[in-house]
């Protein structure tokens, strides 16, 4: 029997839209994005949003330490995984504790959504030294971002975000701020029914542009192809040319694309007389999506094929650092498609070719092995056990200088990530980043990160952050107790004065415990094997330090990158 008092819902009320926070679409519109994971510091300036995050419970919110880290993090999964990394800050000091890691994603061309929260409109840009506010921090947001918003009011949140997504993931790519003042992410308004993002543009080259510069190849007996970060996922398309006889060097953000135990690559060995020397050989270089950057060219000094040929989404590349004759304008997977259709049959490579730039490939491998000196035990025996399914993270470090950018094969384009930048400290978040990655698209796979002992305290915190996670990763610490590159840097050109580069460190066995993270000391590379297979023999971090005052010194002294002026006599022979 029904209560005569039972209301009758009218049609009205029936049609009515349910009403949310506006955090709550937002992370609506994350969800609809694809976006599986997030990175970030929570505070009273994001609470809607990651109370929609843990209400929803359809994407994995990262707890950082600090919001340089959680910055870092998203970078490298972004990096990782391609396509969109997430990563929320609180206003004011947080949303400047980030700029630096911002600095590394526009440097990386990285996809990167910063969402950051605001004060309450009614007293923003008023110079009232509110709490928490920076001033004129949109200003600051566009110095370190590719594009910076500001949602304006709640009705034009999702709009905004739209944008700001978009912006992100067109080609160039890169780091996309938004603020979101706090009142503005608590109102309520009707949860929106369009959460679908904006179509990506996809720069598409001519077939005239096409056409030219096939007819220059067709006639090339050497040429070699130049992969850079615009040309990961261009994989299929470079294994055609390879197929036709084309050659293939790598900048160290194209790492991967080609299989790097792969004869016909060079991989990243540009910084090299020999690799040089064989370049001036080649009768055409064609450069796809790297922008030729001054530490892998002798700051621009490497010699270069004399037609060189070049493919950029970005049409400000044309000219940019080195000469080219012709230019595509256009995505480096349409355009190598593009050519390779209309080179089907016509190239005539010369015999010896590609054994000529294997026997290169195979002499500048060597010389750096021999440069090693004792640590080429150690390369060997993590590239063995390594296999083939890994991340290779790097830091900023000595180590990373002189092997880690070049040696360890890579076998997949989104294997490689390193602190593309040049600053020291991000290592360990990008980790951190990269094996939230890995559990998403292959859990199998194991992240090893290098990094020095004078990057490595600097986010020394987000330790805790990898236990928490139960990151899937191993960080190699080579532990010099001193910033190494300085060090070599005062020898080289200061007289041997070392001033202010010895550093004291933890003693890391102890720090470990009190983590509860697995951890092993390395004072002989006889031993290395063994506690790397240790590390290996179950899933969740594991921190190998390797005591490189007991193990000595490299054969060779790096004292920051090569330029026309300080060649070594090593890179020089």
């Amino acid at each position: 029997m029904f209560p005569e008092a039972c209301p009758v819902m009218s049609e009205e009320v029936r049609n009515e839209k349910p009403m949310v926070t506006v955090g709550t679409a937002i992370t609506a519109f994350l969800e609809h994005c694809g976006v599986k994971a997030a990175f970030g510091v929570i505070s009273i300036h994001n609470m809607p949003i990651l109370d929609a995050f843990g209400i929803r419970q359809n994407i994995r919110f990262v707890m950082a330490r600090g919001e340089a880290g959680a910055t870092n993090m998203a970078d490298a999964y972004a990096r990782a995984v391609g396509g969109l990394g997430v990563c929320l800050t609180s206003t004011g000091t947080a949303a400047g504790n980030a700029a630096g890691a911002m600095v590394e994603a526009q440097t990386a061309g990285t996809p990167l959504l910063h969402l950051t929260g605001q004060i309450e409109t009614p007293y923003l840009d008023q110079d009232l030294a509110y709490i928490h506010e920076a001033r004129d921090q949109l200003t600051m947001l566009k110095a370190v971002s590719k594009a910076a918003f500001r949602v304006r009011s709640a009705e034009t949140a999702i709009s905004t975000l739209k944008l700001a997504v978009q912006t992100a993931l067109t080609a160039p790519t890169g780091p996309v701020s938004v603020e979101i003042p706090i009142d503005i992410q608590s109102s309520f308004i009707p949860m929106p029914t369009d959460l679908a993002p904006l179509p990506i543009p996809v720069a598409v080259p001519s077939d005239e542009a096409l056409d030219r510069v096939a007819e220059r190849l067709a006639g090339a007996r050497r040429p070699l192809l130049w992969l850079g970060g615009g040309a990961r996922h261009a994989g299929a398309q470079v294994k055609r040319l390879m197929d036709m006889g084309v050659g293939v060097v790598t900048s160290t953000q194209g790492r991967g694309v080609v299989n790097e135990d792969d004869p016909r690559c060079l991989g990243a060995f540009s910084q090299n007389k020999r690799v040089e020397r064989f370049f001036q050989s080649c009768d055409a270089l064609l450069v796809a999506g790297s922008r030729l950057r001054s530490n892998e060219t002798f700051k621009y000094a490497l010699k270069l094929p004399e037609a060189t040929y070049r493919i950029d989404a970005n049409p400000a590349i044309e000219g940019r650092c080195y000469h080219s004759d012709l230019f595509i304008c256009g995505d480096a997977a349409l355009a190598l498609d593009g050519l390779a259709d209309r080179l089907q049959g016509r190239l005539r490579v010369e015999p010896g070719y590609l054994a000529e730039l294997r026997e290169v490939r195979q002499q500048a491998r060597d010389q750096l092995v021999d440069e090693l000196g004792p640590y080429a035990v150690q390369v060997e025996q993590l590239q063995a056990l390594a296999g083939r399914n890994f991340s290779w993270v790097r830091d900023v470090t000595l180590s990373n200088s002189i092997w880690g950018n070049r040696l360890l094969n890579l076998f997949h384009p989104r294997s490689g990530i390193h602190a593309l930048g040049g600053g020291i400290g991000q290592g360990l978040a990008m980790g951190i980043g990269a094996a939230v990655a890995a559990a998403q698209t292959a859990p199998e796979r194991k992240v090893f990160t290098l990094v020095g002992d004078g990057g490595f305290i600097l986010n020394l915190g987000e330790l805790a952050t990898m236990v928490q996670e139960r990151a899937n990763m191993v960080i190699l610490l080579m532990n010099d107790q001193r910033y190494g590159v300085i060090k070599n840097i005062q020898d080289a050109v200061y007289g041997s004065r070392h001033c202010y580069v010895e550093l004291t460190t933890p003693d890391y066995a102890k720090l470990s415990e009190s983590l509860g993270l697995r951890h092993a000391r390395v004072g002989d590379l006889k031993d290395f094997a063994g506690a790397l297979d240790s590390a290996l023999s179950q899933p969740g971090p594991f921190l190998l330090e390797v005591d490189m005052l007991s193990v000595g010194p490299f054969n060779t002294q790096f004292a920051g990158p090569p330029n026309s002026a300080t060649r070594s006599q090593k890179a020089s022979a």
